[in-house]
């Protein structure tokens, strides 16, 4: 848990966890064919769902730092330039289990960021998701084990796909 970026101990974040919301970012890649790519969640919360990438935002983090560093480590994918990048929204996350125990909740406010990427710039780590996959609108849309969290974006996602 400790890194030079983020030096909190694990008790620290457990405590964070406990009392406050996590600020973070979800990481929307749309591919050349307007898919969009989700990871199968190894860890609470979500674990066992298709979710998008992403990650929480480190204290003095800026949020360009952020987006950078959850790219690196998410996807393996160097960002450049960051203005092809686009905000979709705000989204709250809320649920009955966090990362430490089924007892302590977990609620996070997410920065949702879309841009478009080629499938072959991407080297995906293990750490999160056991797998990966392209799911278009209408997968996403309506398969049950993609995460209702990775859907509340989907009606800024359109307009922006069809901007």
């Amino acid at each position: 848990m400790t890194t030079e970026n983020n030096p909190l101990s694990l008790i620290n974040f457990k405590k964070i966890v406990q009392y406050s919301p996590l600020f973070a970012m979800d990481l929307v890649l749309v591919n050349q064919r307007d898919e969009v790519l989700v990871g199968k969640r190894l860890n609470a919360p979500a674990k066992g769902f298709w979710f998008v990438p992403g990650g929480r935002v480190y204290k003095n983090e800026s949020l360009e730092q952020a987006l950078l560093r959850i790219a690196k480590s998410e996807l393996g994918l160097i960002l450049k330039p960051l203005n092809q990048v686009t905000l979709l929204g705000l989204y709250e996350h809320f649920y009955d289990d966090s990362f430490f125990s089924k007892e302590i909740s977990t609620h996070y406010i997410n920065a949702t960021h879309v841009f478009r990427v080629k499938s072959c710039e991407l080297n995906f780590p293990n750490s999160q998701h056991s797998q990966y996959c392209w799911l278009g609108i209408d997968s996403l849309t309506n398969n049950e084990s993609v995460h209702k969290y990775s859907k509340v974006f989907l009606p800024e996602l359109v307009k922006w796909l069809n901007s």
